[in-house]
């Protein structure tokens, strides 16, 4: 844990105020859900929830079942990191932050296309990889991540089928969320 220097009081409904540099360095908001852990030496662990992070093991294979079916390198994010990749160097992309792009388009919902080089969407602020068609995952009429088909010279987005498994994808994952 790196420590901040910030000390705050419990006040007498045990609420405790995190304090805006904080949350706006970790994207956190107002309303946003927060688990909450404990650690051995009596620390008290706050971190975001996200709820496609329950299915992570899942998110992985789904992404695997998708790059063995069509050849298309796949990755999968929550609202703050990327949570499963396929096709593509895992360690380069794998639990690293999305970028501000992304960050925006999934907060207006949007389904992306790269229409051009001009307007490449990049998956995280430090990596050289693009995406080149996104579908939001909305479950229970709030955006929860997206599910991606990066830029490949190897096996470019062909057809109107591969955006068709893209959107699946994506449904499917927010009706497992749902159950």
């Amino acid at each position: 844990m790196k420590a901040t220097g910030i000390v705050r009081r419990i006040d007498d409904l045990g609420r405790i105020v995190i304090p805006k540099e904080i949350r706006r360095s970790l994207r956190i908001r107002e309303g946003e859900p927060l688990e909450i852990f404990t650690d051995k030496e009596g620390g008290v662990v706050f971190k975001k929830y996200s709820p496609i992070g329950e299915v992570g093991e899942f998110t992985m294979q789904y992404a695997e079942a998708i790059n063995k079916s069509s050849g298309i390198p796949v990755a999968i994010c929550d609202l703050d990191n990327i949570i499963a990749v396929a096709g593509v160097s895992k360690k380069d992309y794998l639990e690293k932050p999305i970028s501000s792009q992304m960050s925006n388009l999934l907060e207006r919902r949007q389904i992306y296309t790269s229409t051009s080089n001009v307007d490449e969407l990049s998956i995280t602020e430090d990596s050289e990889g693009r995406v080149s068609y996104l579908s939001p995952i909305i479950s229970e009429g709030s955006v929860v991540g997206a599910v991606m088909a990066l830029k490949s010279s190897e096996k470019p987005l062909s057809d109107e089928t591969d955006k068709k498994l893209i959107n699946t994808g994506a449904l499917f994952l927010s009706k497992q969320l749902e159950v």
